[in-house]
C-alpha cells in the first residue's frame, strides 16, 4: 500500500484538502445530474400523459385540434 496509515491515506501527501474536496464536487455534481434528469423524465411523462388526454378529449368530441408548431407557439398552416 502506498499509504502507511489512513490519517497519511486522507492527508495525501499534504494534498489533501484539494483532493477531497475535488471528489466532493464531483459527487455533488454527479448526484445533481442523477436530479436532474429524474426531474426532466418526470416533467416530459406528464407532459405525454396530458398531451395523450387532450388528443383522446379532442378525438372523442369529434372536433379535431388544430396541430401545434411548438417552435412558434401557434397553429401550423398545412
Amino acid at each position: 500500500m502506498a499509504f502507511d496509515s489512513l490519517s497519511a491515506f486522507l492527508a495525501m501527501g499534504g494534498h489533501g484538502v484539494y483532493v477531497w474536496a475535488a471528489w466532493g464536487v464531483t459527487g455533488l455534481l454527479l448526484v445533481g445530474v442523477v436530479i436532474h434528469a429524474r426531474a426532466e423524465r418526470r416533467a416530459l411523462l406528464r407532459d405525454l400523459r396530458r398531451r395523450a388526454r387532450r388528443a383522446q378529449y379532442h378525438g372523442a368530441s369529434g372536433a379535431a385540434a388544430p396541430p401545434i408548431s411548438h417552435q412558434e407557439g401557434r397553429a401550423r398552416e398545412s
